[in-house]
């Protein structure tokens, strides 16, 4: 297939100013690089639950689907993070003995793996592209430009206009230009 990095849920927390986004981080096994995933506050209290280890889990959807699909047989799946498309990680949920593999929202993905305890990868060059180190204990994160929606980076020029950060708002116009959704609205 290609070459993978494996990667562990480290936490879920939200971004400051985005109350309805929640940012998941994810690391390498030795715990030296990191991605970020944003995501929705559904998913964000989802992931919560599970990193707390919150006994009504267990009877929840997607435990209940990997533990129906663990008794089908010998099922060996895992997820891999394989691309990012205009903001969007692309991931699938594969089967490594029938070589079958499912698109699946990337956090998705992570709640999938963290429910089923199935591994998570994501493709080495992607992963080398994307990581940033990684820092136990940092106060903030950063969180790649080219990882935000299209209505995510809209939103993000407004505010970097209305505050006056022209080099953040440069940045952010580059990554509009780049995907082909800059229009005059956004300048």
């Amino acid at each position: 297939m290609f070459n993978k990095v494996r990667l562990i849920f480290h936490s879920i927390g939200e971004i400051v100013g985005g109350e309805e986004l929640g940012i998941i981080t994810l690391v390498d096994e030795p715990h030296e690089r990191m991605i970020t995933i944003v995501c929705d506050k559904t998913m964000a209290v989802q992931l919560e639950l599970r990193a707390k280890h919150v006994p009504i889990t267990k009877i929840m959807l997607p435990e209940v689907l990997a533990t129906v699909m663990k008794r089908q047989g010998d099922l060996q799946m895992e997820v891999v993070i394989k691309d990012l498309i205009d903001g969007q990680y692309v991931a699938l949920l594969c089967n490594r003995v029938t070589l079958e593999s499912f698109p699946i929202r990337a956090a998705d993905a992570v709640l999938f793996s963290q429910a089923a305890n199935i591994p998570l990868y994501i493709e080495a060059r992607l992963m080398q592209r994307q990581s940033v180190r990684f820092a136990e204990g940092s106060r903030g994160i950063s969180i790649p430009v080219n990882t935000l929606s299209t209505d995510m980076l809209d939103e993000a020029l407004k505010k970097a206009i209305a505050q006056e950060n022209y080099e953040l708002a440069s940045q952010l116009r580059d990554e509009k230009k780049k995907r082909g959704t800059l229009n005059s609205e956004s300048l």
